[in-house]
């Protein structure tokens, strides 16, 4: 992620699904998101991808996903009406997930993102999650430092 990039991050290892590592990357300050009760709407984006031996993409692949991802954030700090929340990375695929207000326009903001890139193998899944449920699993892997 880029060191301009807004919002405060923690990366900790966690076991996926498949049996092997993915590193969640979490992010903190979500207080003024979450504590708007309209962004509701939890929203995955996911891209699968022919990983190496331990799971993680390879190196271009990998360059090209943090492309995206620096897109994503640019649109979506730009216009708030969604906050990146998570990534999850390993076991084959990077899902970011995201918490908004209104799918209709997260789609056309994700759309306006991914306009330069090719053709990616991303699927989007959305569910309602009012209470953060979600969010508040996934930082049960960071790791403190106390």
């Amino acid at each position: 992620m880029k060191e301009t990039q807004k919002g405060e991050w923690w990366t900790a290892p966690t076991l996926g699904d498949k049996g092997g590592t993915v590193l969640v990357t979490g992010r903190r300050d979500i207080a003024k998101f979450r504590d708007n009760p309209r962004m509701n709407i939890r929203v995955e984006v996911t891209w699968p991808y022919e990983g190496a031996a331990d799971g993680m993409p390879d190196k271009p692949t990998s360059e090209l996903m943090e492309n995206v991802q620096d897109a994503l954030l640019e649109v979506f700090d730009k216009d708030p009406v969604a906050v990146m929340t998570g990534i999850f990375t390993g076991d084959g695929e990077r899902t970011w997930v995201f918490y908004t207000a209104s799918t209709n326009i997260f789609g056309k903001k994700l759309n306006q993102a991914l306009e330069p890139f090719p053709l990616l193998p991303i699927t989007v899944y959305c569910e309602n999650d009012p209470d953060w449920g979600q969010y508040d699993e996934m930082a049960e892997a960071e790791i403190s430092l106390d």
